[in-house]
């Protein structure tokens, strides 16, 4: 059985929200779309909206479902869907740095391998 990881692509205002991983140390640095694991008797939805609550402080509205399932690893699997923010202001209250990206930005940051074929599809729409 896989693990399932979910992503957030909150965009607001023409920009995409990234954010700076603190850890694990192989993973610390590089960039991601906000998000995490899936609780067992979780959905995906709820996983995604928990996550960004926890992880950010905030509360999202999630959109349409990115592609479908993004292989991480061997035994993992991403899970992508655009967002809004309803309430709050995002905190990097887990990560290291938070960054806002215009289309142009999109990959001035070294995004994590799972995370940028997400980022191309998204570079390829225009953030919209």
């Amino acid at each position: 059985m896989d693990l399932v990881v979910v992503g957030a692509a909150i965009i607001s205002d023409g920009r995409l929200l990234s954010a700076q991983r603190a850890e694990p140390p192989h993973m610390a640095g590089g960039w991601e779309l906000p998000g995490g694991k899936v609780d067992p008797g979780e959905s995906d939805e709820d996983a995604l909206v928990r996550e960004c609550q926890e992880e950010l402080a905030i509360k999202i509205r999630l959109g349409r479902r990115i592609g479908g399932d993004w292989r991480l690893s061997e035994r993992s699997l991403l899970r992508v869907w655009t967002a809004e923010i309803i309430q709050g202001t995002p905190e990097p209250l887990e990560h290291l740095a938070l960054r806002w990206l215009t289309p142009n930005e999109l990959y001035d940051v070294p995004w994590l391998p799972g995370d940028r074929p997400v980022v191309d599809i998204l570079a390829e729409q225009g953030l919209t």
